[in-house]
């Protein structure tokens, strides 16, 4: 049914694209931009602390050797790695230093990736700040999250060798196989077009966010947008993916305006005694994105060393630090700080100057409805809840757009 739905999938995004629905993008203002973007950050803020609170609960647990013996003999040899190997002991009693050390591990990865992200804000690593010297310290930001990646790596599976801790998990059959569509009954083909349908819809508004968000003018770039394009490629490459059940692809959240990023010359200018970053220019070229997916493809002999150093939490600390870079920029976030800041000490930003403070703060409510209504049908325990959550994404641009 994956494949099937893959299919079906990549079917409506490819009528997306020919029939130019990405038009309709026009009524999605910077308010939906921003919830959107605000709600990935929560997502993988919480897929880290899903990590944290299995870790923690698992090692609090104490097993008797009689309840060992019985999970020995129900789990397969997976979770047998992760409990048993994991998190006890011989004795059958669990190692509360695994927990620990990955919860070291993952704040670990996160407070070096955002120190070294701002190191270009700083004047260590030389003593006088000239031109050099700056684009040195800009190089070690750009390189922020794979430095402390391999260190954090290094330190968990070599400093801390003796405390077991859950690693990098892979399949060591690599197999490609095509989905035996045929297989499936006729009534599966109905249920999966619906399915397929409330997928295309999530990946029209991700892709669309996404590329809106690229193409911001404070981004100012010069070269034109595709987006009937770019949503026409990414339904091919998910239909060649669905049919050897191969995860699906998008242009997501935060990774793609960080790339934008990475290429900008950015400016610092003072304004009333606040600092603001302003890019320049960009750097327009498609040699980073064909270099980073060959590289991309080439992991596959990375496979299963050095990738199984890679502790679990290290990767978490990694989704963590995505979750705070993407907050760089993002109004509505600024505007939640207004909340629990005095209003002597507000930024004098366009809107504070031009709006008076209580609509503000009224327009700031109004978001965070809207992203607590995403939230619990995006993080819903239900599955049929979950189901609802690309409609009341859709939802957002009529919504915003009438208000």
């Amino acid at each position: 049914m994956y494949a099937c739905v893959g299919l079906w999938n990549t079917f409506f995004l490819v009528l997306y694209a020919v029939f130019d629905l990405s038009k309709l993008m026009k009524w999605c203002t910077r308010s939906t931009e921003e919830i959107f973007s605000l709600f990935i950050s929560i997502a993988f803020a919480v897929d880290a602390g899903r990590d944290v609170v299995k870790t923690t609960t698992l090692a609090s647990l104490i097993w008797s050797p009689e309840a060992n013996r019985i999970l020995h003999n129900l789990t397969s040899a997976a979770l047998k790695l992760i409990f048993t190997d994991l998190h006890m002991s011989e004795d059958g009693i669990c190692r509360r230093e695994t927990s620990l050390l990955f919860l070291l591990l993952m704040l670990g990865t996160v407070w070096m990736a955002v120190s070294l992200f701002n190191f270009n804000k700083t004047y260590n690593l030389f003593c006088f700040a000239n031109n050099d010297n700056a684009s040195k310290r800009e190089l070690l930001a750009d390189y922020a999250l794979p430095c402390s990646v391999i260190i954090l790596s290094f330190i968990g599976s070599f400093v801390f060798r003796d405390i077991p801790v859950e690693h990098f998990r892979y399949d060591e059959e690599l197999q490609f196989k095509r989905a035996r569509l045929e297989d499936l009954p006729w009534t599966a083909f109905g249920a999966c077009m619906g399915l397929g349908f409330s997928l295309s819809l999530l990946f029209f508004m991700d892709q669309n966010i996404s590329a809106a968000m690229v193409n911001n003018p404070c981004n100012k770039l010069k070269k034109g947008c595709a987006y009937h394009l770019d949503l026409f490629v990414v339904g091919i490459l998910n239909g060649f993916l669905s049919l050897y059940a191969f995860p699906w692809m998008h242009g997501v959240l935060p990774h793609s305006p960080l790339h934008v990023r990475s290429l900008a010359d950015v400016e610092e200018r003072v304004d009333q005694g606040h600092v603001y970053e302003i890019i320049v220019k960009v750097r327009e070229t498609r040699l980073t994105g064909i270099v980073s997916h060959i590289l991309i493809g080439l992991s596959v002999f990375l496979i299963p060393y050095p990738m199984a150093y890679i502790p679990t939490a290290v990767l978490d600390g990694l989704f963590l630090y995505m979750a705070i870079t993407s907050l760089n920029g993002n109004q509505m976030f600024e505007r939640i700080t207004l909340l629990f800041m005095e209003q002597a000490a507000y930024p004098p930003n366009h809107y504070i100057r031009r709006c008076p403070q209580r609509k503000i703060h009224l327009f700031t409510l109004c978001q965070m409805v809207q992203l607590g209504l995403m939230c619990f049908f995006g993080f819903s325990p239900w599955p049929y809840i979950k189901m609802v959550f690309p409609v009341i994404v859709i939802l957002l641009l009529p919504f915003r757009y009438d208000c």
